[in-house]
Parts: C-alpha cells; structure tokens; sequence
C-alpha cells in the first residue's frame, strides 16, 4: 500500500499546494497525522479523497514515505490514484 503527492502544486491565498492521496483511507489519514494535518482538513470529495498539503510539507511527505507522482511525467499512475481517490471519496464521511 502507498501514500502519494503530487506535483500539482497550485497556487491559493499566498501559498503553493500539492495533494496527498493513498491506497486505502487508513494510510492517507495516518500519513496527514504524521504532517500534523488536522482531520478536518480532509478532502472527502467525489472528485477523489485527498488532503491538501502546502508546498513545503510535500518534501517532509516524501521524507516520511510518501511517493511523489507527477502530473507531467507520470500520467498513468497518477490517473489510476485520482481514480481510487475518487472511489475512497464517495463513502466516507468523517
């Protein structure tokens, strides 16, 4: 099972973001806990599950496991993550 973030690292209120996404929901809200994400920070979208991480917290994801997927380079991969988180967004609800 894997933890992923992405290169997407877009542009909002000042600061530069990525997404956290996983295998399982269980990885992905352990991971944010290990980032110190608060759970309410959960993404819990039909456009997929995910976090939102800021910028400098994707390096410390990578330091602690997570995979780094880019949109540019990794297209594939990156579309059957978007498609599990999207799965995983559909039946949680904390």
């Amino acid at each position: 099972m894997t933890v992923y973030v992405d290169d997407a690292v877009h542009l909002w209120r000042g600061r530069r973001w990525a997404h956290l996404m996983a295998d399982t929901l269980e990885e992905l809200h352990a991971m944010a806990e290990r980032l110190d994400i608060p759970r309410r920070a959960f993404q819990n979208k039909t456009s997929g599950a995910h976090y939102d991480v800021p910028a400098e917290l994707r390096e410390r994801a990578i330091e602690l496991g997570a995979t780094p997927i880019s949109r540019h380079h990794d297209r594939e991969q990156v579309r059957a993550v978007i498609r599990v988180a999207k799965q995983q967004g559909r039946g949680e609800h904390d």
